[in-house]
């Protein structure tokens, strides 16, 4: 046992030290110098950083940002509630409402943990979560001795054997009792104030409004003897329910989506064989919307001012004259494969080819929209008023289970058709092929974080590179680098990039909608977050410390003694609970690195930014160049997951020895995101997607997962310490907890998937009496969340639409091109003349 050591400094191991202050200058230069080159871009990139302002009328009522360095800053701060919900609506609201919570949290805890806690923790450990101190090695004496196994079982003697090791009297940890109970406290009173409030802003805002979308259900389970309109609307009436507006089944048009998909292909196809017949390439020099990376002109440049229809289709490059003319050249060709294993092949005119294809699809297109498809089991049933849907989908409809399920439907344009002609079977399956993929990957990712755990142990690297471990020691500024910086630099690439992966796989998963889509991939990514980068890493990151005692003492374990054995777990349970604690630098680390460092990389937007000039080579068509300056899309499934692991580690270690360090800083890291965010959602970037703040009821739920967290690893720690009348203490809150769990899911949840029928306005009348407010005040909230044109944001984006696929309505649009729209002339021949503006007989606009 003589490899167990005192709590004591050793030599160099006052490096340790500089491992936060390291760690701390490498985030700030980084986070410095994004954000100042952000200030620096913003206003000359108007066409990137302000992309929403330019682009959405819901945004033109938010104020103008000043152009100066940092005037923007106070403009944006001064925003309020009611203008981020005028101008972006709910999801917006509530994804900032989380910040705003947990800013309150972490400045209520700081001020205890500052106050309170870290003098405790000074004055009976003389450890306030600061180096010097060793991680890699345990606190128990080379004192100890083992007891008889009587002993061993009961409370007394085992008090007993902590004293002797030489701890403190644990009369002190009474606190962690009062502030698990505190903290808790204040984490639900936060929780159910900040949820209170969303559930009368949502109230207001969905019950003042009546969109296509507040109006329609979506049926599902429709039995064979009631797949038609006719009867369906004929059924919901005789509910007495309400009465119904217009109903769209859903019929199997996979036939006509294939077609269209084929169309969409075969035209850009066609639109690159004009552009490289035409010499044709766009010379961007718009300032506003990105940097000047493009490449230079192919060709001689002439003024061309006579060429109306390619200033629409170019912008500003063509209506300033700056247009490229070609030399002679010959027309693309394309290899025709046929005959067996398309060994034979033959070459052909491209634009011919293309042309007389996209002709043959649109007369199948035509064809096929005249044809009349299966119905399938889903439809969209538009009721004549909110009340009326909202009693449909708050009812059960029949008797029987899984039939004639009515459930609010998405916003029209988040329909995702080709979904919707999927049989129930086909769905499920697909759920759970889903399910069973994201198990393997979690063993995969697992596996994976074994290696990144162990760089946060000395002894760990020096079982498996033992120059290596030697070299680190000599070296106190590359150790710091490659077990502080490092492994938090692999974690913050691994969270950056799986979440993409399983934004794919709930794509695959067959869902109604782009917002179920959504909330689906928050609920896997959290699941990624939580499980892997933190209970695995967790205690692969506590059980590498654990194996090396293991394997040092193996002969101890393999003693026959029964009570040698046990006090040995004992004794290595001890050192596991200590041992937790070591990776609070860790987190830290994370925490500095994440907040201070990466948030400014997310306010420049430097993956639109770094992937623009490849994007732009690749770039051919005016097809390609008009996709290429819409405004990036928020994508909550991406950001939310880690934002929420971050509070949830804050709360597990707000009472531990490095408390005031993680609080600290994640008020940091919360402040600074509150403020990333805000710009993005508002001015900057896009969100499609319509889920009416319906992932409040998720972030909360985790929110309390993480109470739970925290309450088991006191638990532990106190029963580990010996100080068990305490710990069934916080057991007894942990299981108030999970009751409470059930209480707000049962509680709160439905008035964030329903409105409440006295919420609603009819006939141009506010509610009466909503949530407590008075007639005047719901006009005023009401004026409050208008856009310019009388509208709120969803009414807006939503008027004129309606519930039917786009393959069945959407126009046969021509080519792009910038000389001509070419097309499928009425001899299948496209006029080659470079110059001829009539292709399908007319000089018509795009």
């Amino acid at each position: 046992m003589d490899h167990l050591h005192t709590f004591a400094e050793k030599p160099g191991q006052e490096s340790e030290g500089n491992d936060y202050l390291q760690q701390l200058i490498i985030s700030f230069a980084l986070g410095a110098t994004a954000f100042i080159t952000f200030c620096f871009l913003r206003p000359r990139w108007i066409g990137l950083y302000a992309a929403r302002k330019q682009q959405k009328d819901a945004a033109a009522q938010l104020p103008e940002l000043p152009d100066t360095f940092f005037g923007w800053i106070p403009v944006l701060w001064r925003i309020t509630d009611e203008e981020v919900l005028g101008a972006a609506g709910l999801d917006a609201f509530v994804f900032l409402s989380f910040f705003r919570m947990a800013i309150k949290f972490l400045a209520i805890t700081l001020f205890f943990a500052l106050v309170v806690i870290t003098p405790i923790h000074a004055h009976f450990t003389n450890n306030i979560g600061l180096p010097p101190y060793n991680t890699t090695e345990t606190i128990v004496p080379n004192r100890f001795t083992f007891a008889d196994s009587e002993s061993l079982l009961t409370r007394s003697k085992l008090q007993e054997m902590v004293n002797e090791m030489g701890m403190p009297s644990n009369d002190y940890m009474w606190m962690y009792v009062v502030f698990v109970y505190l903290f808790t406290g204040i984490a639900v009173y936060l929780l159910l104030n900040e949820t209170k409030k969303i559930i009368q802003v949502r109230q207001d805002y969905l019950g003042s409004q009546s969109t296509i979308t507040d109006r329609t259900i979506r049926l599902s389970g429709i039995p064979p003897n009631l797949r038609s309109e006719e009867k369906l609307k004929e059924f919901i009436e005789t509910l007495e329910i309400g009465e119904v507006e217009s109903v769209t089944l859903c019929r199997d048009w996979r036939e006509l989506d294939n077609l269209m998909d084929d169309r969409a292909s075969s035209l850009r196809q066609l639109e690159e064989a004009w552009t490289v017949h035409l010499g044709k390439r766009r010379i961007e020099r718009n300032l506003e919307s990105l940097p000047a990376l493009q490449p230079p002109p192919p060709e001689p440049t002439v003024r061309d001012d006579d060429d109306d229809e390619e200033a629409l289709l170019l912008g500003s490059a063509a209506q300033n004259g700056r247009t490229t003319a070609p030399y002679a050249r010959a027309r693309p060709m394309v290899t025709i494969r046929s005959g067996w294993f398309s060994l034979r092949g033959r070459k052909i005119d491209a634009i011919h080819y293309f042309e007389e294809k996209v002709r043959k699809l649109d007369e199948k297109i035509i064809d096929a929209r005249k044809k009349d498809y299966k119905p399938t089991s889903l439809a969209f049933v538009t009721m004549g008023s909110t009340a009326s849907c909202q009693m449909a989908i708050q009812a059960i409809l029949d008797p029987l289970p899984l039939q004639l399920t009515a459930n609010l439907a998405p916003a029209p344009t988040d329909v995702v058709w080709p979904n919707t002609y999927l049989s129930r079977n086909s769905r499920m399956m697909r759920a759970w092929l889903i399910t069973a993929v994201i198990v393997v990957l979690t063993l995969f990712w697992s596996l994976l974080e074994i290696p990144l755990a162990g760089l946060l142990s000395l002894e760990s690297i020096r079982k498996v590179f033992p120059g290596l471990a030697n070299a680190l020691e000599g070296t106190s500024i590359t150790k710091s680098l490659v077990q502080s910086s490092l492994p938090t630099l692999v974690w913050s690439l691994l969270n950056l990039a799986v979440p993409y992966l399983y934004d794919w796989l709930s794509n695959q998963q067959g869902m109604i909608s782009q917002a179920d889509v959504e909330l689906s991939v928050i609920s896997k990514n959290f699941f990624f977050t939580f499980f892997n980068l933190f209970l695995v890493f967790t205690v692969f990151g506590t059980a590498s410390r654990f194996l090396k005692f293991v394997d040092d003492d193996i002969q101890d374990l393999a003693n026959p003694g029964r009570s040698r054995r046990i006090d040995y777990l004992i004794q290595k349970a001890l050192e596991l609970a200590q041992s937790l604690e070591s990776l609070s630098r860790f987190y830290v680390d994370l925490i500095i690195l994440q907040g201070i460092g990466l948030f400014p990389f997310r306010l420049l937007e430097f993956g639109s930014v770094a992937m623009y000039p490849v994007q732009l080579i690749g770039s051919k068509t005016p097809r390609d160049y008009a996709e290429l300056v819409q405004p990036p899309i928020f994508m909550y499934g991406l950001y939310l997951p880690q934002t929420i692991l971050i509070f949830i580690v804050c709360i597990v270690y707000s009472v531990l020895k490095a408390s005031w360090l993680v609080l600290l800083f994640g008020l940091i890291y919360f402040m600074i995101g509150h403020f990333t965010y805000k710009y993005q959602l508002l001015y900057a970037m896009d969100h499609s997607q319509h889920s009416t703040g319906k992932a409040w009821p998720m972030i909360g739920i985790r929110v309390i997962l993480g109470l739970i967290v925290f309450q088991i690893a006191m638990t532990g720690y106190l029963l580990l310490q010996g100080a068990f009348v305490r710990s069934v203490l916080v057991l007894l809150l942990l299981i108030a907890t999970i009751w409470f769990s059930y209480f707000f899911r049962h509680t709160y949840e439905p008035f964030m998937r329903f409105i409440a029928l006295r919420s609603i306005s009819r006939d141009g009348h506010p509610a009466v009496n909503v949530v407590g407010e008075t007639e005047e005040n719901q006009g005023q909230f009401r004026y409050r969340l208008e856009t310019r044109n009388g509208q709120t944001v969803d009414e807006a984006r939503e008027t004129g639409l309606r519930y039917i696929n786009p393959s069945l309505i959407m126009p046969l649009e021509d080519a792009w091109i910038a000389k001509k729209r070419a097309g499928s002339a009425p001899n299948g021949r496209a006029d080659e003349s470079a110059s001829d503006n009539n292709s399908r007989g007319g000089d018509e606009n795009v």
